[in-house]
């Protein structure tokens, strides 16, 4: 019996320390801010710098839309195989009066994405001025998206609108 007891010895201490590691590692990273076993699929969107700093409009009588009626939020998405940051955009019309709202140009100083994004969605003009839908109206309630990808965000912000 206490053979066999020397023999089991090794093999339940190895199996505590492993199992002690176990619970042990992942409550060290997690308290360290490191997650490498996080999925970037789950993280959710932010508003834009120019979002959260909104002003309320002030609506006169006969005024349809203002650029404080498209929102933008812009969060991380998963990143491309080769590691380039992916993000994601969502560009809403949030009109109280039931608007469609056209023209909607954003600054978004020297836009570029490794990954192709659709120019009937999202096209650079020219340096800080990118436009909406192809310039085409986007309804009342409705959300554009899409994705791009580099090294760093783009801060995007509402420039003009046409009602």
């Amino acid at each position: 019996m206490s053979e066999n007891l020397r023999r089991l010895a090794p093999i339940a201490a190895t199996l505590s320390v492993i199992l002690f590691l176990m619970l042990a590692l992942p409550t060290a990273l997690h308290s360290r801010r490191i997650y490498p076993l996080a999925s970037p699929h789950r993280k959710l969107l932010v508003h834009s710098e120019a979002s959260a700093t909104l002003e309320e409009p002030n609506r006169v009588w006969g005024d349809k839309c203002s650029r404080a009626d498209i929102l933008i939020n812009q969060g991380p998405a998963a990143p491309l195989p080769t590691g380039i940051p992916t993000y994601t955009v969502e560009i809403i019309n949030v009109c109280v009066t039931g608007c469609d709202i056209a023209g909607i140009h954003l600054t978004c100083g020297w836009f570029s994405s490794i990954r192709l994004v659709n120019p009937r969605i999202f096209k650079r003009l020219r340096y800080n001025d990118c436009i909406v839908n192809d310039g085409k109206p986007l309804a009342n309630g409705r959300t554009l998206s899409f994705q791009y990808a580099n090294s760093f965000r783009y801060p995007l912000s509402v420039q003009r609108v046409r009602c």
